[in-house]
C-alpha cells in the first residue's frame, strides 16, 4: 500500500495517499457539515491554477488534473486524480543517488525498501494536487461566509510585487487587485514585475538550476476571536499546514522577523475608533492576530509571507553518494522539473491557509 499523510485539525480530518507517478492521487476528507458538497467548476478552476505543463516556468509535465469526486464506503469524501502522464523510467539511473536538498535519503531511513523508486513519492511537489482538492472546498465555504483567501507572488531571485504592506491597511485597491491575480497567468499583482521575475527565472532554467521566491497571502473577512492561546493558536494552525507543502521552508505573520530590529513603538498597532464607532487598529503589523486570536475587521485581515526553496532537482551536476557502493559520485537529473515552483504554489498556499481557517471556524461553529 502506498504511504499516506493524515492531517488532524479540530474538526476536519484529512488523508491524502498516493505517488507522483503511481496511477492515482488523493483525499480522503472526514467532517464536512452535512450538505456541503464540493462545486466541481470552481474546484476544478483552482487545478488549473496549479496544474503543470502550461509554460516554460513550470515542469513539462501535462496532467489535466480533472478530479473525480465520490462517496466512500465509510462515508468521508473521496476526490481523486487518475495520473496519465507518468515517466518512473526518468529516474531509473539515480535509484542509489539520494538527490541533494530531496527527501529521497530520510525517507530512505525511514521507509526502506517501501520508500518510492521514483519522483519523490508522497514527498513530491505533486502530491499539492490532493490538498488542493481540499482546499478547494474550504476556499467555496469560507466565500459564503465573507472570507476570501488572495495569494501572490511576492518576491523571486530579488525581484518583488507590490504588497500588502506598501498600502494603507484600509486601501480597498490592494484587496481588488489581488482578488484579479487569480485570472493572471502568472500571478502578480505588478505585471511588470512579474515580467523580471520571468527573465529570472528563465535565467536560471538555461543554466540548468532553479529559484525560489515568496508568496504572500492575505485572508480578507476574517471573523473576530477565532483561535485561542498557547497551542489553540490560529498562527500555528496556519503553519502547520503551510509546511505541508513541500517547498516551504519559512513563514512569517505580519512584519515578521522584520519586528526583531524594531522598537516596541516602531513595532505596535495602536487601537482606534472608526468613523462607525468600531474599536480596530491603526496598523496592521501583527498580522490580523493577537494572542493566537484573530483580530478581525477591514483594518486587520490575516497575512503572512512564505518562503519557498529553489527547486532542488536541477540539471546541473553536484555531488552525492551511491547508498549501494558506499563512494562518492556525481548526479545530474533528468526528467521534468520547475525552474520555479513558486508561481505554481500560489493556489496551494491559498487552498492550504484555507483549510486551516475552515476547520478553525468550524470548530467555533460547534462550540470546540
Amino acid at each position: 500500500m502506498s504511504m499516506r499523510s493524515l492531517y488532524k485539525g479540530e474538526v476536519l480530518d484529512l488523508e491524502i495517499y498516493g505517488e507522483s507517478h503511481s496511477p492515482t492521487i488523493g483525499v480522503y476528507i472526514n467532517g464536512l457539515p452535512e450538505g456541503v458538497s464540493p462545486d466541481e467548476e470552481k474546484t476544478g478552476a483552482l487545478m488549473r491554477r496549479r496544474a503543470p505543463g502550461q509554460n516554460k516556468w513550470s515542469t513539462p509535465r501535462k496532467e489535466k488534473d480533472e478530479v473525480i469526486f465520490e462517496p466512500s464506503s465509510d462515508g468521508r469524501l473521496h476526490g481523486y486524480i487518475i495520473n496519465s502522464n507518468t515517466k518512473p523510467k526518468d529516474y531509473a539511473s539515480i535509484m542509489n543517488k539520494p538527490r541533494p536538498s530531496h527527501a529521497d535519503f530520510t525517507a530512505k531511513i525511514k521507509y526502506g525498501e517501501k520508500a518510492s523508486a521514483s519522483g519523490g513519492g508522497i514527498f513530491s511537489g505533486r502530491m499539492t494536487a490532493p490538498l488542493c482538492i481540499a482546499g478547494s472546498i474550504a476556499l467555496q465555504q469560507l466565500a459564503k461566509r465573507g472570507i476570501s483567501v488572495f495569494a501572490h507572488v511576492k518576491s523571486i531571485a530579488g525581484v518583488s510585487d507590490d504588497s500588502y504592506f506598501d498600502h494603507n491597511p484600509s486601501d480597498e485597491g490592494f484587496k481588488a487587485a489581488l482578488a484579479e491575480v487569480c485570472k493572471k497567468e502568472f500571478p502578480v499583482v505588478n505585471d511588470e514585475a512579474g515580467e523580471k521575475m520571468k527573465e529570472k527565472i528563465e535565467e536560471a532554467r538555461m543554466d540548468l538550476d532553479s529559484v525560489g521566491g515568496l508568496i504572500e497571502a492575505v485572508v480578507y473577512g476574517m471573523p473576530a476571536g477565532v483561535g485561542g492561546p498557547i497551542f489553540d493558536g490560529l498562527e500555528g494552525k496556519i503553519a502547520q499546514i503551510i509546511y505541508a507543502v513541500p517547498a516551504v521552508k519559512g513563514i512569517e505573520f505580519g512584519n515578521g522577523f522584520e519586528s526583531a530590529l524594531l522598537r516596541g513603538s516602531e513595532n505596535n498597532d495602536a487601537f482606534r475608533i472608526d468613523d462607525e464607532g468600531n474599536i480596530t487598529l491603526a496598523t496592521n503589523r501583527s498580522g490580523g492576530i493577537l494572542g493566537g486570536i484573530s483580530v478581525g475587521g477591514t483594518v486587520a485581515p490575516i497575512v503572512f509571507d512564505c518562503c519557498l526553496k529553489p527547486t532542488p532537482s536541477i540539471g546541473r551536476e553536484q555531488d552525492t553518494v551511491d547508498i549501494k557502493e558506499k563512494a562518492n559520485t556525481k548526479i545530474s537529473i533528468e526528467g521534468r522539473h520547475d525552474p520555479c515552483i513558486v508561481p505554481r504554489a500560489v493556489p496551494v498556499i491559498e487552498a492550504a491557509t484555507a483549510i486551516a481557517i475552515y476547520d478553525a471556524i468550524l470548530a467555533e461553529e460547534r462550540g470546540n
